[in-house]
């Protein structure tokens, strides 16, 4: 106890009126406990309590004393709490790595809702460029990985995939912007910066232009695709992201976002992941089921914009 036991004597015998009940009450000899009261009362240099034929009866400063001491056993208790509070199941750590694009997409909101529910866990997260997602996760460095196109690999287990169709990004007022799919061969002749080749997301572009009788060659590549955007929203070309990467821009009316249309139209597969062998402890587990919910629920939202086919997501 951080407080002497006199206080919950004192309080307990306030709450009955007799040194007996509050001795019986609290398991203890009544003799302790009027040891204490005394001790207590010469303390303050005040008596504490008129003695009656039939029990005890709190004096003004006593009143005063008995305010004083619940306030002081509530903290307490409030402290107790938030101790025990370290050791509940929700309370640990996540370690998670994912893409560029998602790190400065929608995960930071994500985890900020999720830390406002759950702020005894900590967060940490990394970014990493296409194949390379996987290999903090395997070597344990991280709890759970978040990429596109992550192939199939030992030691991995899928915890949620999603189907995300990329698609190209315009600016507001932009003569090309519409409704519905928009054709590749409709962009080719426009200023492009694309993802840099050798990235995941390149691959993915290569395979769409790949259908064209025309060579594209972009203004600019880059493997940060914060500067893709800023670059759309600059006006300095259009560029091919997934709808993910930019909902935070489109929700704002910072950019647009038009699906391509069949039969140039291609997918990043995007996986939630974990080592195979791992068990997730409770902090990962709980971020992990809310992180597929928010990630069903933007595939929701998508979809209703008309950005994704209209199918679920499979979340295993």
């Amino acid at each position: 106890m951080l407080h002497s036991r006199k206080l919950i004597y004192i309080n307990e015998i306030a709450r009955t009126g007799s040194i007996r009940k509050a001795a019986a009450r609290l398991n203890v000899a009544s003799s302790a406990i009027n040891r204490q009261i005394l001790a207590l009362e010469e303390e303050m240099r005040a008596p504490l309590f008129e003695r009656l034929p039939r029990g005890l009866r709190l004096t003004a400063a006593g009143e005063l004393c008995i305010e004083h001491i619940r306030e002081v056993l509530k903290n307490y208790e409030r402290l107790e709490g938030r101790i025990r509070s370290l050791k509940m199941q929700q309370a640990g750590k996540v370690r998670i790595v994912t893409t560029v694009g998602l790190a400065a997409g929608p995960l930071p909101d994500i985890i900020a809702r999720f830390q406002s529910e759950h702020p005894r866990v900590f967060m940490q997260l990394r970014n990493d460029a296409g194949t390379m997602t996987v290999n903090p996760v395997i070597s344990g460095e991280v709890d759970i990985g978040l990429g596109f196109n992550i192939p199939a690999t030992p030691g991995i287990r899928t915890l949620g995939n999603f189907d995300i169709p990329i698609g190209v990004v315009l600016p507001p007022g932009h003569h090309l912007i519409g409704s519905g799919p928009i054709n590749l061969a409709d962009i080719v002749q426009e200023r492009l910066v694309l993802a840099q080749q050798g990235t995941s997301l390149r691959d993915v572009i290569n395979l769409a232009l790949a259908r064209l009788d025309v060579h594209v060659e972009p203004v600019l590549e880059t493997n940060a695709s914060e500067m893709l955007k800023k670059l759309v929203k600059s006006g300095a070309g259009l560029t091919i992201l997934n709808p993910l990467d930019v909902i935070t821009e489109c929700r704002q009316g910072e950019l647009v976002f038009r699906p391509i249309a069949e039969p140039h139209a291609r997918h990043q597969p995007m996986k939630l992941f974990a080592r195979a062998r791992a068990p997730l402890d409770s902090a990962t587990s709980l971020f992990v089921e809310y992180l597929l919910a928010e990630l069903a629920g933007l595939v929701e939202e998508l979809q209703a914009k008309g950005h994704i086919a209209a199918e679920k997501p499979a979340a295993i």
